[in-house]
């Protein structure tokens, strides 16, 4: 089973920043962001398709394609492939926001 982590400000008790990271927030940083695109439906292929609905930024590492997922007031991201650890820790820091491991 991979690791997922979550990209999150409910750690954070400064009153002067946003405990949750929005979407709108997201969909600008993200465009920012050259190796990103956004998509609301993310499929995986394999034995079966699958089809999930939900707002995923989409990292591009290569050939693969490794999806942010925000979801109410936080992102989450996959650990399967660990070069997604130090782009997850810049997005993380570029949000203002900490990481955890679920």
């Amino acid at each position: 089973m991979s690791q997922r982590y979550r990209i999150t400000r409910a750690l954070q008790v400064n009153d002067n920043s946003e405990a949750v990271i929005t979407l709108e927030e997201c969909k600008q940083y993200f465009a920012s962001q050259s190796d990103f695109s956004y998509t609301s439906v993310f499929t995986i292929t394999g034995t079966t398709t699958m089809s999930i609905e939900g707002d995923f930024f989409m990292w591009s590492y290569g050939d693969s394609k490794i999806p942010f997922r925000h979801y109410q007031g936080d992102v989450y991201v996959s650990g399967t492939n660990e070069a997604v650890i130090p782009r997850m820790m810049e997005v993380a820091s570029d949000l203002r926001a900490d990481i955890v491991g679920e």
